[in-house]
């Protein structure tokens, strides 16, 4: 059979508070009006046939069912649902039928609707800012009895509303008035008096009301229609797909232990039905993965500022015309752009179709070379078998070219579905428990010592491999001992074949002391190149665990470790892990009934150190020489470094003496100036203390002529230094 598919999509072009849209043999087009029957018969029920849920907060619900002729089906969703419904609804007829339109309550923004109306009721006006938006309008007013001045009732045109001072007792205050042209003339009505206000005009009453009809569908937003109207002759059956929001589906497993057996693994599925309708003898399937999902506004209008262009005003032109193109690229411009006529735009439609078949074929060959699990076209994983009932459902393919982008989404993540083996039937805001494993699995009970976890006993617990053939979604795991509730557990996501480690509850039967060894550390090798030694210092720590089994059992304890390969640690002289993880490694221990047992694992690092020789003391090149891991040839060179360096050492000690005595008589000539200027240069010591400035003076030419000789000296001493430095190597 032929089928009709419509990809709902937001169209331009709604009016109204109803949005129609349609589809014709090929493409998308706006619905004519005659193409919107309401009243040609009563609306048709879809029930829910199909409902797939994911742990995304999204799921596809699908609708099917018989109709005849022409049909119409009515559906009622949550306003919060409108926009992901506008996101994903596909609408199939099959047989010879069409898909005619789907109309939907549109919503404007409520402010720009409510400013297209005469009377603009935005942000709550006053009865002032109402009349004064009706300025030249005839009303008729009725005061209130007792009005000063006033007659009962006045008739005129409003000129606007005004503050003045009224008097109110010895003072005054401001009232509001509503300056009004009647028969005999200009008239002022406070507005505190008047009772009644109607207007003349008719228009205007009816725009009032609109404006007030249209702030009461605001307050009854809770439900919004969707008709789907289905053009054709005869009995066939139709179908609606579309995913909206969803609670997520959760698991919680039970896991029996017992002596002799292996344990036995039951999984349930929770589900909740959220719509508003009973689910009876649906199609259920739960998807493990994570799609990508997101929500989006299609169902507001938006509008965007335009800029107003002036008009720009030419001279009157004669007709242009224009050469046809040469060969295929004319064509491949008459296809691409807006001129085209009808039959080339047909043309690029049929090859868009045949694209989309070519698509399908791509993925039915897929199908069949990967038995037993494939990726349908909408982007649901699934086992062969569902997808050929899916086909089965969809009919013939459909008329647009979504197939390539749908196969792509679908190879975006790794699902796992968990396909319901008997129809599910739930009621409206009801939840349910339902079985999807139920297997034996292989698995060890072992006890788990972690120091960071319980400082003193290990956990009970269970290493198992998933031989169940499912994937195991993450959730809560409550372990039974027999009969015996013996505590809880959580597990992550578990791969088929995958193997994890879960405990349940305390072993006290068993206690673990963690003693901390004396750490060692020694260096292993020196290395001079250019002046600079190279060390490598081994480090090496030791954790002991003393282990105590005072039960009447035996038990195989996993010691859980930290795993410090990130701080260069390494495992050495002890038993290999039989698992490691990027925290921790994992030591099986086994432990006899009432035997104490100490376990011990050694790590070492290497630690490389750099010194200059350069930049430090004697005592240090003494201390690489007196090194047992220093080489002879290495011990000797350094030798002869310290004989070198005693040249430089004494060219230094010089220098530092020769500058140490320039100092000390720049501050004795500071002291004899200052006593040649408070001396009389009559008085005998005044030729004493000139004679010592000069003698100074010599001495210091003497000096600083002597500096500059060890300045040098120093130089090169501490050059043929560097250079030997620079030269020592193993």
């Amino acid at each position: 059979m032929a089928s009709k598919w419509l990809l709902l999509a937001p169209v331009a072009g709604a009016v109204g508070l109803g949005v129609s849209i349609g589809v014709g043999a090929d493409r998308l087009v706006g619905a004519a009006p005659e193409a919107v029957k309401q009243d040609v018969k009563p609306a048709v029920t879809l029930p829910i046939t199909r409902v797939v849920l994911f742990n995304s907060g999204v799921g596809y619900f699908s609708r099917s069912g018989d109709v005849t002729d022409d049909a119409r089906v009515d559906l009622s969703f949550q306003e919060t649902d409108i926009n992901d419904l506008l996101k994903s609804m596909i609408l199939e007829d099959f047989g010879k039928g069409r898909i005619a339109a789907v109309s939907y309550d549109s919503r404007e923004p409520i402010s720009r609707t409510l400013s297209s109306f005469a009377v603009n009721l935005n942000g709550q006006p006053s009865f002032a800012g109402i009349v004064s938006q009706m300025r030249g309008e005839r009303v008729e007013v009725v005061t209130t009895p007792g009005a000063a001045n006033q007659p009962g009732k006045l008739s005129g045109v409003i000129v606007g509303v005004e503050t003045q001072k009224v008097p109110a007792g010895t003072t005054t205050v401001d009232a509001q008035v509503l300056n009004m042209w009647c028969a005999e003339g200009l008239r002022a009505v406070k507005l505190s008096e008047v009772q009644q206000l109607r207007f003349s005009n008719p228009i205007i009453e009816n725009e009032f009301r609109r404006a007030l009809d249209t702030l009461a569908l605001t307050h009854d937003s809770q439900k919004k229609a969707v008709s789907l109207h289905f053009a054709g002759d005869g009995q066939r059956k139709v179908q609606v797909g579309y995913v909206v929001e969803a609670p997520i589906w959760k698991t919680s497993y039970r896991m029996v232990l017992a002596d002799k057996e292996k344990p036995y693994l039951q999984g349930w599925a929770m589900v909740e039905n959220p719509t508003d309708e009973d689910w009876a003898g649906v199609k259920m399937a739960l998807v493990s993965g994570r799609p990508i999902s997101f929500k989006m506004d299609l169902y507001n209008p938006l509008y965007i500022n335009r800029p107003t262009v002036e008009p720009e005003l030419f001279a009157s032109l004669r007709p242009v015309t224009y050469r046809g193109g040469f060969g295929k690229d004319a064509n491949a411009l008459a296809l691409g752009g807006e001129g085209g006529g009808e039959a080339e735009r047909l043309q690029a439609g049929d090859k868009r179709n045949r694209k989309a078949d070519e698509s399908f074929k791509q993925m039915d060959q897929q199908a069949a070379g990967a038995p037993g699990k494939m990726r349908i076209a909408d982007g649901r994983p699934g086992d062969a078998n569902y997808a050929r009932e899916l086909a089965k459902e969809l009919g013939s393919r459909p008329n647009l070219g979504v197939a390539g982008n749908a196969a792509t989404a679908g190879a975006l993540g790794d699902f796992f579905q968990y396909t319901i083996d008997h129809p599910v039937t739930l009621g409206r805001q009801k939840s349910a428990m339902l079985p999807i494993v139920g297997k034996e699995v292989e698995g060890q009970k072992v006890s788990i010592y972690n120091q960071n976890v319980q400082k003193t006993h290990p956990l009970l617990g269970l290493k198992f491999k998933n031989t169940s053939g499912a994937h195991l979604n993450q959730g809560p795991i409550t372990v039974f001992e027999g009969s015996v509730y013996a505590g809880d557990t959580r597990v992550l996501d578990v791969q088929p074949n995958e193997e994890r480690l879960v405990s349940y509850a305390i072993d006290l039967g068993t206690e673990v002391d963690p003693q901390v060894g004396p750490g060692t550390q020694k260096i292993t090798s020196v290395k001079a190149v250019r002046g600079i030694i190279h060390t490598m210092t081994k480090f090496t720590e030791e954790k002991k665990y003393r282990i105590v089994n005072r039960s009447q059992t035996d038990r195989t304890l996993l010691i859980e470790h930290p795993n410090r390969t990130n701080q260069q640690f390494k495992i050495v002289d002890t038993e290999k892990p039989v698992e490691d993880t990027p925290d921790v490694y994992r030591f099986q221990v086994a432990v006899k009934s009432t035997e104490t047992k100490t376990f011990t694992v050694k790590e070492e690092k290497d630690v490389a150190n750099s010194i200059t020789l350069t930049n430090n003391n004697d005592n240090t090149i003494r201390h690489f020489i007196n090194l047992a891991e220093a080489s002879p040839e290495l011990k000797q060179q350094l030798t002869q470094a310290l004989k070198v360096k005693e040249s430089w050492d004494f060219s230094r000690r010089e220098l530092a003496q020769v500058i140490s005595d320039l100092q000390r008589l720049n501050q004795d000539q500071d002291r004899i100036r200052k006593n040649l200027r408070e001396t009389p240069k009559e008085a005998e010591v005044y030729a004493t203390y000139l004679k010592k400035l000069s003698d100074q003076e010599k001495e210091i030419d003497t000096l600083t002529a002597k500096q500059k000789k060890l300045m040098d000296d120093e130089f090169n001493a501490r050059k043929k230094y560097d250079d030997y430095l620079a030269n020592i190597g193993d």
